[in-house]
């Protein structure tokens, strides 16, 4: 079987490729760029563009072809509120139904797609399984979940296609928003929560997000929808709090009124002027916690990292990056190293 993976020279996919490699299948990884990455010896690569149809057909899908959808524009970098559309959408929904299109011309019928937590919007029932209330806060959340209605309308045609909804992905290669958190702690300045820190904050690892894009296949592709998320996160001040220790940083967590912050953060939204998404701080203060229990029951998949450790790791990787050392390091050794 010949495994098709679009936007897989980015985040997820350059975790997913050697996995499917071990397994002795054949990999073609399909994106705009191509990097230097060892799996290239055995992987192939082919420059497409999701959002240009004939680009994509082009690639010549097969009907036995195994297709991963990982290509997606993210919520960094910050875009104003007039751009958000354009931003998101193109890829995001548009290069979905491109790959859709060119897998029904071609008699493909296998497809796993990443979409996001964010389809939730607010939190209505915790923790969120996968029947929580969907209210998406802005157009990145919106875009993903027009692609959740249109693989619904295509496995109605006959296609198996199995959905994955993430919470923040943190691992080597993407700092994201993060990257602002680790500046205040490099520079002693305290770290204002949105609200009081008491509530949790889930990650999910890059490793453990391939893991089970590849069980999904393994599985027969289950035309079902999936959180992904770490197991038992922590609340949002000992996270930080043990990342502050770690640094050795004299910043001090600093507890705000979460409406007030929220307001402020949206009159400078208003303004053309965001320091954060909507889609991110408006549930900054809530009890966002995804049941992850469903992927076990179908696929086996049980997430293996802890958040402390993945936001640890992360903060070594932004200090090697800032020292001139390796800009990746690899994080799974290093989450092993920091766990108690």
């Amino acid at each position: 079987m010949r495994h098709v993976i679009f936007g897989g020279d980015g985040f997820v996919g350059r975790h997913l490729a050697p996995k499917l490699i071990a397994d002795g299948q054949e990999v073609v990884v399909a994106d705009l760029v191509r990097s230097d990455l060892a799996h290239y010896d055995t992987a192939q690569f082919v420059h497409a563009d999701v959002t240009d149809r004939i680009s994509v057909e082009k690639l010549g899908l097969r009907g036995d072809d195994m297709i991963y959808n990982l290509s997606a524009k993210m919520l960094s970098p910050l875009q104003v509120r007039a751009k958000r559309h354009d931003f998101f959408f193109p890829v995001n929904y548009y290069g979905t139904e491109n790959i859709i299109l060119a897998m029904d011309k071609a008699g493909a019928k296998n497809l796993v797609h990443y979409t996001t937590d964010m389809i939730y919007g607010h939190t209505v029932t915790y923790p969120m399984t996968e029947d929580h209330p969907v209210a998406p806060l802005g157009e990145y959340g919106l875009s993903k979940w027009k692609t959740e209605e249109l693989a619904h309308d295509w496995r109605d045609r006959g296609m198996n296609i199995s959905l994955f909804r993430p919470r923040l992905i943190i691992g080597p290669g993407r700092l994201g928003i993060l990257e602002k958190l680790f500046r205040l702690i490099d520079a002693g300045l305290p770290v204002p929560m949105i609200g009081s820190g008491k509530n949790p904050y889930q990650f999910i690892s890059v490793f453990d997000c391939a893991e089970a894009a590849r069980l999904a296949w393994k599985a027969g592709v289950p035309n079902e929808a999936y959180n992904l998320g770490s197991l038992n996160p922590p609340p949002v001040r000992k996270l930080l709090g043990d990342l502050i220790k770690h640094a050795g940083s004299r910043s001090i967590l600093v507890p705000t009124p979460g409406w007030a912050v929220k307001r402020t953060l949206d009159l400078l939204d208003w303004m053309n002027m965001p320091l954060m998404d909507p889609e991110q701080y408006l549930i900054a203060d809530e009890e966002c916690v995804l049941d992850v229990s469903k992927g076990k029951r179908d696929l086996g998949w049980v997430p293996q990292y802890r958040d402390e450790d993945m936001l640890i790791a992360a903060y070594r990787e932004y200090r090697n990056k800032k020292e001139g050392k390796a800009s990746a390091l690899d994080a799974a050794s290093t989450a092993r190293e920091t766990q108690s």
